[in-house]
Parts: structure tokens; C-alpha cells; sequence
């Protein structure tokens, strides 16, 4: 990687280093960060588009009389690096005249390290004229499967991408890595005259190369959904009105532990960062060892997994990455920390700070949240339930900016009758509280199973590629409501 004037990116990270420090800065962390990305979309088999995006820059932050200021630029050399950093400076130094209680980093271990996501199969190991054909299997593959509802509409968007950072910070911390990623979203929609319409929207994402798509098998997947789909559209029967046991398929689960306890253990959230932005947590400073469900409950959150979407192993402070219990055993266990949230409570930084892109300041994001699994088989799970259902997947949610009530629409789900599964049932609605989902689980599956997604928060908004999962879980009686 060399600058437009020749000078070595590592260098010139050094400079920003000790330039800051000349400054008067008492913190400097510089992060040299590049986002490559090729993009295909499609509809109806169709090519709609072909994008390639290159965006590469550094992003600067610095700790200036009690202030934490930070600023960006794309120009790689030292003099506009200067005048940043000579703005940036005397910004956060005029600041820090207002600030009521300084800003402090706490003490951490850093690494000086190198690292890459693993790739099996490389993204040029198959044409783009091969990828292009993709796209049209997969509608052929959709379009011929219905046999009483109409294949309306397939979009589909491909996405290969390589993240490379270099984070380098005056506390000693020097951090290389390299991860490419593969995404693929997509959208259904299957029309019948009389009984409407249904749709699917997912995301499937993961570090490493094209490997990926043997294992997704795409057009397999959209023969099998698109049967159950129509057979939803077509046959599904109303749910029970009354109190039964429900069993919470992991897709639910993933999604349920990403909003209602990820999001909410963030603790810059828990301190009122995000009241503005995207909301508050029901989690207040000092409720660690609260008790929030059944002896079930543990949610981790890992950015370590291999090929997770999430993956890294030093977040953008140069804190190695480890695997954190948010809740444990069904007591709040520990939030998500950077070095500054990490001082305010006197904690070590658990890793979680992350920027998108060189433009945005890193800030606490999670990675690849999940419920811990059990050792329940489905069968078992569902073996001694009467009269219930199981929400497989869903096709709508909301939670409010608390975190704490929330609503999930169910999209595949079945009745479950004397440990059988029978009917589909339409839409049923998981309405219910953070603490009455955790405090309702009674038996957790063994199978573990993520899922994509692209998390949303911060002013300016950023995304960040992420994993949530966890088995299939069962509560008991519990009143659905109907879609």
C-alpha cells in the first residue's frame, strides 16, 4: 500500500503519531482503512447493474483537554494530513474548555499483530460472465418452482468485498488485517389471484471467498422456500387464540437476542450516546448481576468465529477480541465496552469499538451475537407440547427504543399437535417483553445456526456486517396474536 507521494501508508501513520503528540494531543490513533467492494443486482434474471466501489482514506481521532475530537480525509500525504490534524487539534483543544468530565481511555492490552480472514476459494476463481449466469439460475431455478402461485419478482444483489485497515495508536497499539467478505441479498414475492401475495427478504453474509456459495446452494434454497411459500399462501390456517406453548425457531432467536440484548448492553446506549440517534436501553449503569431470565439465558457475542460475517481479532483501538457473556445464566453478565465506556465503569475494554470506513469514528458495535445452545434435539423439544406452534422464520419486527417490548411476525409456522408438527399457521405475533422472552425459556436446542445482517446505528449512520443466531428455543404459555 503506498501513498499518492510514494510515502508507505505505515509511515505516514507514524507521522500523524508523533505530529499529534508534537500538537499537544495527550491520545492519537490513526487508522489507515480501505473498503473494496463489486456488486451485481438482478431482477427477474435480469441484470440491473454492476458497480465496483474503491474507497480508502485514514481516520484520526485525539484526546485533547479532557475532549475526544476525531476527523477523516482521503488525501494521503503529509500536508493535508497536517492541516487535518492542526484543525482537528485546536477544534477538540477549544472543546475541552466545555467539557464537564474529561474523556479517559482506561488501561488495555494491546496488540501489535497481523491478521486475515481466512479464503478458500478466491473471488476471481469464477468470470463475471460466470456470476451474471448465477443470477439467471437462481430465476430460472424461482421461476419454474410454483405450481399453483405465480413467481412474481426475484431481486437479487451479489456483493464481494475486502476490508483492509492498519490501526496504529500512541499507546503502542499496531494492527494489520485484511478480511473479504461475500454477501448475498434477496427477495421474493409469489402472487396467487385469490389469496394474495407472500414475500421473503433475507441476507446471507460470511468472511472468505466464494466457497460460500457452494455452501448457501442458492438455487436449492429458493426451490425449497418457494415450495413452503406457496404452500403458506395457500394452506395456511389462523393461529390459537389461547395460551400455548411456543417453540422459537433460531432465525427468531438470532434476531430477538441482536435487538434485545445486544443493542441494549451497548453501553455508550446504556449512558445516553444513542438516546438522539437510535434510541435508549432499558440496562441502566449498575444493574451487572440483575437477573433477566430463566437459568437458560446466555447471550454471547464473539467477533472471533471463523468465516462469521462479523469476524475480527483486534477491534479499531487495538484491543485484542474475545468472546463476551452479555447475559449469563440469566443474569445481565457484562455490556459491550470501548476504552472510554470501559474507564467511566472501571472495566477492561471488551473489543467493541468499530468504524465502517475510514470516514466514521469507531464506536461500540456488536459482531456475532448468539444464544448459548443446549442439548434438547427438536424432537425433543417439541415431543411433550399438546397444542402449540413453531415459528420457524419471520417476515416482519419491531422492538421500541428501549429495547424492551418488541413484536415479531411469524412467516414460516407450523401447529404443533400431540409432539407432531401439522397445519402451517398464518403469521402468528410473538408479542411480548425482553424480560418475559428470557424468563419464559424452558428448553434450548443443540443446534446452532447464524444468520447475516447488516447493523444500523450512529449519527452519521453506519453499517457494519454482523452475525446473529442460536438455536431453536421453547417457551411456555404464551398468548400469540394473528398477522
Amino acid at each position: 500500500m503506498i501513498t499518492g507521494d510514494k510515502v508507505l501508508v505505515e509511515d505516514l501513520l507514524s507521522y500523524i503519531i508523533d505530529y499529534g503528540l508534537s500538537r499537544g494531543a495527550d491520545y492519537v490513533e490513526a487508522r489507515y482503512h480501505r473498503n473494496y467492494s463489486e456488486t451485481i443486482f438482478s431482477r427477474n434474471g435480469e441484470v440491473l447493474g454492476i458497480g465496483r466501489e474503491d474507497k480508502e482514506g485514514i481516520g484520526i481521532r485525539v484526546i485533547v483537554n479532557g475532549a475526544l475530537g476525531f476527523t477523516s480525509t482521503n488525501k494521503l500525504n503529509r500536508e493535508s494530513i497536517r492541516e487535518a490534524l492542526e484543525r482537528i487539534i485546536e477544534q477538540t483543544r477549544n472543546t475541552g474548555k466545555l467539557m464537564k468530565e474529561p474523556i479517559e481511555f482506561a488501561e488495555a492490552r494491546l496488540g501489535r499483530a497481523r491478521y486475515e480472514a481466512l479464503i478458500k476459494k478466491s473471488f476471481d476463481s469464477i468470470s463475471l460472465d460466470e456470476k451474471v449466469d448465477l443470477h439467471r439460475e437462481w430465476w430460472n431455478t424461482f421461476s419454474k418452482t410454483p405450481r399453483e402461485a405465480k413467481a412474481a419478482v426475484l431481486a437479487v444483489q451479489y456483493i464481494e468485498s475486502i476490508e483492509e485497515k492498519i490501526v496504529v495508536n500512541s499507546d503502542g497499539a499496531y494492527i494489520v488485517s485484511r478480511v473479504p467478505r461475500i454477501g448475498l441479498f434477496y427477495n421474493l414475492v409469489l402472487n396467487h389471484p385469490q389469496k394474495g401475495s407472500i414475500q421473503r427478504w433475507e441476507q446471507l453474509g460470511a468472511s472468505g471467498g466464494i466457497e460460500w456459495l457452494d455452501t448457501w446452494d442458492l438455487s436449492k434454497k429458493l426451490e425449497e422456500e418457494t415450495k413452503t411459500y406457496e404452500k403458506v399462501l395457500l394452506e395456511a390456517v389462523k393461529p390459537p387464540t389461547e395460551k400455548i406453548d411456543v417453540v422459537v425457531g433460531s432465525e427468531i432467536v438470532g434476531l430477538i437476542v441482536h435487538e434485545s440484548c445486544g443493542h441494549p448492553s451497548e453501553a455508550d446506549r446504556i449512558l445516553g450516546r444513542e438516546a438522539a440517534q437510535a434510541g435508549k436501553s432499558f440496562i441502566k449503569k449498575g444493574m451487572i448481576g440483575e437477573k433477566i431470565g430463566s437459568e437458560y439465558a446466555t447471550v454471547i457475542d464473539d467477533p472471533t468465529i471463523p468465516g462469521s460475517y462479523g469476524f475480527y481479532l483486534y477491534d479499531d483501538e487495538g484491543v485484542p477480541a474475545r468472546p463476551r457473556y452479555l447475559y449469563k445464566d440469566g443474569l445481565i453478565n457484562e455490556h459491550l465496552h470501548n476504552r472510554w465506556t470501559a474507564k467511566i465503569y472501571g472495566v477492561e475494554s471488551n473489543a467493541s469499538a468499530r468504524a465502517m470506513d475510514y470516514e466514521s469514528e469507531p464506536i461500540i458495535r456488536m459482531a456475532n451475537t448468539y444464544f448459548k445452545p443446549g442439548d434438547y434435539s427438536f424432537e425433543e423439544l417439541i415431543e411433550d407440547i399438546k397444542y402449540g406452534v413453531y415459528m420457524k422464520s419471520y417476515m416482519e419486527w419491531n422492538i421500541d427504543d428501549e429495547r424492551w417490548s418488541q413484536r415479531y411476525v411469524g412467516l414460516e409456522a407450523y401447529l404443533i399437535e400431540n409432539g407432531r408438527l401439522k397445519n402451517m399457521v398464518r403469521n402468528p405475533v410473538l408479542e411480548i417483553t425482553t424480560k418475559s422472552f428470557y424468563s419464559s425459556i424452558d428448553a434450548v436446542g443443540k443446534e446452532l445456526r447464524f444468520y447475516a445482517g447488516t447493523c444500523g446505528k450512529g449519527e452519521p449512520a453506519q453499517g457494519v456486517p454482523v452475525w446473529f443466531g442460536g438455536p431453536d428455543v421453547r417457551l411456555r404459555n404464551i398468548r400469540l396474536g394473528g398477522g
